[in-house]
């Protein structure tokens, strides 16, 4: 009975994992160059597609991956930008991201939508019945909209029912994007842990290597008298040699038997934020290096490390000789390997640990409230991924609240009570700012009286601040009075010193008019086909509110 269930449970696990690899085209009508991998290491996330390259150039047609209907529409400022979801049968959703505009029917429904709420940021959720599409229908082209730095195509596949974010090469484009580099080692580094010294240090220590003739790399020897672990600094090489890639997949063994290991197949978005436990944050804080951690202290809980059964820390026993040995993989298959002995040596550390002691102690499972001078900082349970001694103080105005070494999983709620000496006029313009030298950053802030919170999940310092100056509109880009002819679009530039933009609504004879907003150029874009001008004279008008509602108004007219 046990060898016949076992029969049956097996297909199940098998045909889990499997993914139709001969389904879906290109989006794209051009050789698939990346500029980004599936799990890439970004800030406070693991980047969720494939980027794919343009040429360096927008407007490239964009084609639906397979049959379908367009199940979500996305028009944001930041993020994706514009944004196209299409739900297919087979279980799968393919997204298509930072897109310059929306093709056909698609556009037509976006635009429609955007006049109807008045707004150029939407979120549209449609029916299999809206919008339909077929296998490479033009769906969109390419664009640089949202948080992309350069033009290019973000692509991404998700299970439509769970929303698992999944790894696209296992859609069948590891047939058609060509790799034959193998990872690069960048750094390996040595962590001592609980009163451990390795090679007389107390501190994380750099392991020198060189390659051997098998193409291989040796590791200095390590020597260390109690528990250490290792991270891994690397990155890979795919279509290209400027663009410097994620890697797939890393194993560490110890003597032959596997300590850790993950790979990058899928995760939830949920799950991104842990990141900055999967990386030495502080190393990255300080040095900018994002250090692949081949250990967990604690669990927590990431898909990509969640089936390891040993922690990856190594025991170093007097009278034992080890090897370390980390193998790093890309998606084709490509690897590299360094392989590390290991001694028991009691050593004098030479570079020490300090141990910074204040009077707050963070327990990261618990909550904590610290409340000084009408000041209160409220830290919800597992807010921090360690227990560590937090830096809180509140001198004159301002809160120190530790620095942005640590990173933050949860929002902690800052709240700056009983504020005293202001008008209702002044309390209005009154926000909590973050405090980077002498530079005020605004944080949303909500007031209750005289009280104003923030939630953050950054540390650092805090103060109240002031914002009493308004937008600014400039670089109008016709002259007042002329006559448009030849001129497609109304384009005008937008600025706030303080708070930043919150609203912006333009008008033409009064009517409303989609005008669209890049933040990276600052720049309000309005289409003149969108036939809301009339034939002779046309009255402008533009109104632009920041978060603090301060507003300025920009009135003008010209001919057409």
């Amino acid at each position: 009975m046990k060898f016949v269930l076992a029969l049956l449970f097996f297909p199940i696990l098998f045909f889990a994992q499997q993914y139709p690899e001969d389904y879906f085209q290109s989006p794209l009508d051009i050789p698939l160059d990346l500029s980004g991998s599936f799990g890439e290491l970004r800030s406070n996330h693991f980047h969720s597609g494939l980027d794919f390259k343009t040429k360096g150039v927008e407007g490239l047609p964009v084609y639906a991956a397979g049959d379908g209907y367009v199940s979500r529409i996305k028009i944001s400022t930041f993020g994706y930008g514009k944004a196209i979801y299409i739900t297919h049968p087979n279980g799968y959703t393919s997204v298509y991201g930072h897109l310059q505009k929306a093709n056909g029917a698609i556009q037509d429904f976006i635009k429609k939508k955007q006049y109807e709420e008045q707004s150029y940021e939407v979120e549209i959720y449609l029916y299999p019945t809206e919008l339909p599409v077929k296998k490479g229908d033009i769906i969109a082209f390419t664009g640089n909209t949202g948080g992309s730095g350069a033009p290019h195509l973000h692509f991404e596949f998700r299970n439509t029912k769970s929303e698992e974010i999944l790894n696209p090469l296992h859609f069948g484009f590891k047939k058609i994007i060509k790799d034959e580099r193998k990872p690069i080692i960048q750094g390996l580094v040595a962590y001592p842990l609980d009163s451990t010294t390795v090679n007389n240090s107390q501190l994380p220590i750099n392991i020198s290597f060189t390659k051997q003739t098998d193409g291989t790399y040796l590791g200095t020897k390590v020597r260390a008298d109690g528990r250490i672990a290792f991270g891994i600094n690397a990155y890979d090489f795919c279509t290209n040699a400027y663009n410097k890639n994620g890697l797939y997949k890393v194993k560490a063994y110890l003597n032959g038997v596997l300590q850790y290991q993950y790979g990058f197949d899928g995760f939830a978005f949920d799950e991104s934020r842990y990141i900055n436990n999967f990386i030495d944050y502080e190393r990255f804080h300080l040095m900018g290096q994002r250090v692949q951690k081949l250990f967990q202290l604690t669990n927590y809980p990431l898909s990509i490390v969640a089936g390891n059964k040993k922690d990856g820390t190594i025991r170093v026993q007097p009278a034992a000789n080890y090897l370390y040995r980390v193998e790093l993989y890309d998606f084709h298959g490509n690897k590299v390997e360094i392989t590390v002995p290991i001694e028991f040596a009691r050593q004098e550390a030479k570079i020490e640990k300090t141990y910074p002691k204040t009077p707050y102690f963070i327990k990261a499972k618990n909550e904590s409230i610290f409340e000084k001078n009408n000041v209160s900082v409220q830290i919800p349970e597992n807010a921090f991924y360690h227990d560590f001694y937090i830096n809180f103080d509140v001198n004159g105005d301002i809160l120190t609240l530790h620095d942005d070494s640590v990173p933050v999983h949860k929002n902690i709620t800052i709240s700056f009570t009983n504020v005293q000496g202001l008008t209702e006029e002044q309390l209005a313009k009154t926000y909590i700012a973050t405090l980077e030298g002498y530079k005020l950053e605004y944080n949303k802030t909500y007031r209750k009286g005289n009280t104003f919170s923030i939630k953050t999940k950054t540390l650092g310092k805090f103060k109240l601040a002031q914002d009493n100056t308004p937008p600014r509109i400039y670089n109008v880009n016709f002259v007042e009075g002329k006559t448009i002819k030849e001129q497609k679009t109304i384009s005008v530039s937008i600025s706030d010193l303080h708070s930043g933009i919150d609203t912006y609504n333009a008008y033409i004879n009064g009517k409303w008019i989609l005008m669209e907003y890049d933040y990276k150029t600052k720049k309000l874009v309005h289409n003149l086909d969108d036939a809301i001008c009339v034939e002779g004279k046309n009255d402008f008008k533009l109104v632009v509110t920041d978060n603090l509602q301060n507003s300025t108004t920009f009135e003008s007219y010209f001919f057409r």
